[in-house]
């Protein structure tokens, strides 16, 4: 990382937000204090070889903002940017020597507080504790923290400004949320690299979750107390809630009638519902043959959506297709090793990144109406002809956990 292009910044704005912009020179070298709201993460890798940094700015309400990156400077660089728990914002943006060029990206940034709105009472989501509350409190806080990562980074301003977009929110398991570490990610930490800087993500997915912990714990609540009508809501579960059948706690019935309870309440407030199947687990017979784990919920899934007249992505088809491409060996490239042992139910990087393409181009073919939001670049994918694992690479992130306590 080159001295002078990723250093701390200058608040210019008197009076950010308030009536204009906050607009953020990176020209000195300050560690973030509640008092000054903005600079780098106390404690955090900065300036060090192959290493990012996180650069947080406080403010002033939960919502979405529009960041504006001016990138480059006098040396050749290539930068990539990622938001609050590694969502991908930009990948990868290379610029010659002496050049330099803006990108915007939107980061939908909120807390913990439900609002009252109709039908839906004042409170806050239960957190998990201590894993959202304080080793993710990134995706809690009223703060943007962004990490600037690549092989010659290179971040000289930013301007950030509150803006009113159309939100596509994310509700799932492990599989979608935003996975704090490497070698893990999510489709949901990619696919919002793949819109345009006019529609904002916001994964409320996380790990270990069912339908029904999505209504215990409020997390459908949180997203219809800030939702606005014609917001789109994908809904992705099945993993977590076919092990209800160990305990007979749930079966595909009840997966149903709670899959309809959301769409239903999601509905009522103006929402568009996507119905997404729940990906495979990456498993092949001796012939070399996937071998469905998740088929009832899937088709459980379909159902609920053919009967509500809902967009419907079976990713558990696609999944088999993608896997099957790349067959038994070569598809290992798309999950984690963890301890030494592949972790086939997840997956890594590259994984994310084709699922989150097949998400995205699957929303193009159901007509919802926010793919318009999509970039116009976004190639055709064929889930039969992935990009070969060689040919990816995406910023690694070996992770960095917010120490300071939620609300600090």
């Amino acid at each position: 990382m080159k001295k002078g292009l990723l250093l701390s910044a200058t608040l210019l704005a008197t009076h950010a937000f308030a009536n204009e912009p906050m607009r953020l020179n990176i020209d000195g070298a300050e560690t973030y204090t509640r008092e000054r709201g903005h600079g780098f993460e106390p404690g955090a890798p900065r300036n060090a070889a192959g290493l990012p940094s996180y650069f947080t700015v406080d403010v002033p309400a939960e919502g979405n903002y529009r960041v504006t990156a001016t990138l480059g400077g006098p040396e050749a660089s290539d930068t990539t940017i990622k938001a609050e728990l590694r969502r991908l914002m930009l990948d990868s943006v290379q610029l010659p020597a002496g050049a330099t060029a803006q990108r915007s990206f939107i980061v939908n940034v909120r807390t913990a507080h439900i609002a009252a709105a109709p039908g839906i009472e004042p409170g806050a989501v239960k957190l998990k504790e201590p894993r959202e509350s304080q080793d993710e409190v990134w995706a809690w806080d009223r703060r943007i923290t962004l990490e600037i990562n690549g092989a010659h980074p290179a971040l000289r301003k930013l301007v950030i400004e509150p803006v009113n977009v159309p939100t596509v929110f994310l509700l799932g398991d492990s599989t979608v949320a935003d996975q704090q570490r490497e070698p893990y990610s999510s489709w949901g930490q990619m696919i919002t690299a793949l819109f345009k800087p006019s529609v904002a993500v916001a994964n409320h997915a996380q790990s270990g979750e069912t339908l029904r912990d999505s209504l215990a714990r409020r997390r459908l609540d949180k997203i219809l107390s800030v939702m606005q009508p014609g917001d789109t809501v994908l809904l992705q579960f099945g993993h977590n809630d076919q092990k209800q059948q160990k305990d007979g706690s749930g079966d595909a019935q009840t997966y149903q009638a709670e899959l309809r309870t959301h769409a239903e309440r999601i509905l009522a407030r103006g929402g568009v519902p996507v119905v997404v199947s729940s990906m495979e687990r990456r498993n092949f017979d001796a012939q070399g043959r996937i071998k469905p784990s998740l088929t009832e919920y899937a088709d459980a899934a379909r159902a609920v959506a053919t009967d509500m007249k809902l967009a419907f992505i079976d990713l558990n088809a696609l999944s088999q297709q993608f896997y099957a491409a790349l067959g038994p060996e070569h598809s290992k490239a798309a999950h984690p090793i963890n301890a030494g042992k592949i972790d086939n139910t997840h997956h890594n990087n590259y994984g994310a990144d084709q699922l989150a393409r097949l998400v995205a181009l699957a929303l193009r073919e159901a007509r919802v109406p926010v793919a318009a939001q999509l970039r116009d670049d976004l190639a055709p994918m064929a889930p039969g002809k992935p990009q070969p694992p060689a040919q990816y690479n995406v910023a690694a992130s070996p992770g960095f956990t917010q120490q300071r306590p939620l609300g600090d």
